[in-house]
């Protein structure tokens, strides 16, 4: 029996390996640009920028100091969580993973947060001069002046005629200075009623700009206020609205300043800058040796008697300021232990309520503070 030999056979797996492994690749970059595509209901916080205030802040020639020691405004980059980015953004120790509903109001579309964030940035740039001025002992008029639109409902009777930042100045000709005027007007109508508003049509740049428009009027019809929101108006002698025009309005405050100041904030929203732009701009104004010559960073609402409020993104700033090369951070009381977890022995962190307390301790720093005055 002759036995029989075969030649060796070319491999058909050997030979298919190529197109394999391309099939597999070509998989993996579709399935990756997907991922990078499918946004998931969470926001990722990231250590952002910390720009001295002292370029940003303009007054008269007069009036400007040269600067000793900066002040630094800190922010935090905000973005969307990928189904792609999850992963990695969970396990960074910089960032920080949040749920969208911390950042985003019930019924409320994600396309208002810009809008919302600059809002409260003018806001707050407005508070910053009035609380700064009346430390400096000037007197700052104030006026209500309208309801500013916070917020726009989706699917509601506002949404695609009202916009964040333009401020309702009357309801059926009847003039609402105050939210509860406005509310109070509102409540007068049920559903499927027609309203007129006269709307200061306001708008924002894409850097965050508040451009002042014309009034103009605008007729609504309202609709069934939904069962999950309360028809409570939390002003008093208010009767509880029937109708639904689907805002969250503030009474918008305007003052009137001893001398223009700007403040330029571009692409920077929200109210965290507050205590930062305060300090920033006394400092301008009385000397420039705020600081004592320290690199000096605060985040922290303000507000125009100059109490200090509560923010977020506290770890991911100081990441911040420390890399900018600040020696002090000041922070409202509630962010220290968060501010504390990141900071090394180089940066000295302080919590305080109001603008007095951080005004003391740069003095006890060697800091120049002005002594309090009476008003202009």
């Amino acid at each position: 029996m002759t036995e029989a030999r075969s030649e060796p056979r070319p491999s058909r797996r050997r030979r298919s390996l190529p197109l394999a492994a391309a099939i597999t690749f070509v998989v993996i970059v579709v399935a990756l640009a997907i991922a990078s595509r499918v946004s998931l209901n969470y926001y990722v916080l990231s250590p952002g920028d910390a720009p001295s205030v002292g370029p940003l802040i303009k007054v008269p020639a007069d009036r400007a100091h040269r600067i000793s020691g900066p002040i630094l405004l800190t922010d935090v980059f905000v973005s969307q969580v990928t189904a792609l980015s999850y992963l990695p953004d969970l396990l960074s120790g910089n960032d920080q993973v949040v749920p969208a509903d911390e950042l985003e109001s019930p019924g409320i579309p994600a396309s208002e947060l810009t809008a919302q964030g600059y809002l409260e940035m003018v806001q707050a740039k407005a508070a910053a001069k009035t609380a700064a001025f009346g430390r400096l002992g000037y007197h700052v008029p104030e006026q209500n002046a309208g309801a500013v639109i916070a917020a726009v409902g989706s699917n509601t009777p506002a949404y695609g005629a009202l916009r964040v930042g333009q401020v309702l100045t009357a309801v059926d000709g009847v003039s609402t200075p105050t939210v509860c005027d406005a509310v109070g007007q509102l409540a007068k109508f049920g559903p499927g009623q027609q309203v007129t508003l006269s709307v200061e049509k306001n708008r924002f740049t894409a850097d965050g700009t508040l451009v002042q428009g014309p009034t103009v009027t605008k007729s609504l019809r309202l609709a069934t206020r939904p069962a999950d929101v309360s028809a409570d108006s939390g002003c008093p002698r208010v009767k509880p609205a029937r109708g639904f025009l689907g805002v969250s309005i503030q009474t918008q405050q305007d003052f009137t300043y001893p001398f223009p100041v700007t403040i330029n904030t571009a692409d920077i929203g929200g109210p965290s800058a507050g205590l930062a732009m305060t300090l920033g701009l006394i400092n301008t104004l009385s000397g420039g040796h705020l600081t004592g010559g320290r690199i000096v960073a605060a985040t922290g609402t303000i507000d125009p008697s100059g109490d200090v409020g509560d923010v977020g993104g506290v770890a991911q700033k100081t990441i911040a300021v420390e890399q900018a090369g600040a020696t002090v951070f000041f922070v409202p009381p509630p962010e220290l232990g968060a501010a504390r977890s990141k900071a090394t022995s180089s940066l000295h962190v302080y919590a305080v309520s109001t603008l007095a307390q951080a005004l003391s301790i740069l003095q006890k720093l060697g800091g120049h503070v002005p002594p309090a005055t009476g008003a202009h």
